[in-house]
């Protein structure tokens, strides 16, 4: 079976996705890149994540071909495909595609996420921006997702949901799981009707803090005990 250890992996952290309310049923979708074959491993479309095995996950080249599997694949893969065709240093390895409460909420109402909390520095920029509306699974909103994403690591879908991409599977997880937290922020600050947002400055310098975070020596957005 090509691609057999991300196959694992994908059917493990939607599973992880689903526990952590990012999703819910079958909504979202993840998917791993493998730079070396030019092969992407993506989620199936319409499976609940709870019942996705190794054997579900569905293999396709950069061209949108199924190299192997038997099942459907995501209707998002060309969302994916898109990030992974753009990516030309070698920083974007997966995927994770949200409809997690709050992100997609601000996303709802027309709102990025703002740098209510430094955290966001984990997305290698200060503020997470919105995508144009576009109906799901389509060659357009694969284009102005990446567009509007504009390198950085993450992008609201209006009306949709949250992108999160890093170098890998984990990374690009914890990204959409440290947002959603952001965006649970903002909204309440929002509701509250008083909001402190960061400077582009201040998140600079958060940036620079984080190389030496941790345990790595590098930004990569797999922030969890900030």
């Amino acid at each position: 079976m090509r691609m057999e250890s991300e196959r694992a992996l994908i059917a493990e952290y939607g599973r992880k996705m689903s526990a952590a309310g990012l999703s819910h049923g079958t909504a979202g979708n993840l998917s791993i890149y493998d730079r070396q074959t030019g092969w992407m491993a993506i989620t199936p479309s319409g499976v609940n994540y709870f019942d996705i095995t190794p054997e579900d996950i569905v293999i396709l080249d950069l061209d949108g071909k199924v190299v192997e599997g038997k099942r459907k694949p995501s209707s998002e893969s060309g969302l994916h495909l898109g990030f992974y065709r753009a990516n030309t240093d070698g920083t974007c390895g997966a995927v994770v595609h949200t409809h997690s409460n709050y992100a997609t909420t601000l996303a709802i109402m027309g709102e990025p996420i703002r740098a209510v909390h430094y955290v966001i520095a984990s997305s290698g920029t200060h503020e997470i921006p919105l995508c144009e509306y576009v109906t799901f699974g389509t060659p357009e909103l694969a284009e102005k997702a990446v567009a509007a994403c504009n390198g950085g690591k993450a992008v609201l879908l209006a009306n949709h949901g949250l992108v999160a991409t890093g170098v890998d599977l984990n990374k690009a997880f914890s990204l959409a799981c440290n947002l959603e937290d952001v965006a649970r922020l903002q909204w309440q600050c929002m509701c509250a009707g008083r909001m402190n947002v960061l400077t582009e400055e201040q998140i600079q310098k958060v940036m620079v803090r984080f190389k030496t975070y941790g345990q790595t020596t590098a930004l990569d957005g797999s922030l969890n005990g900030y």
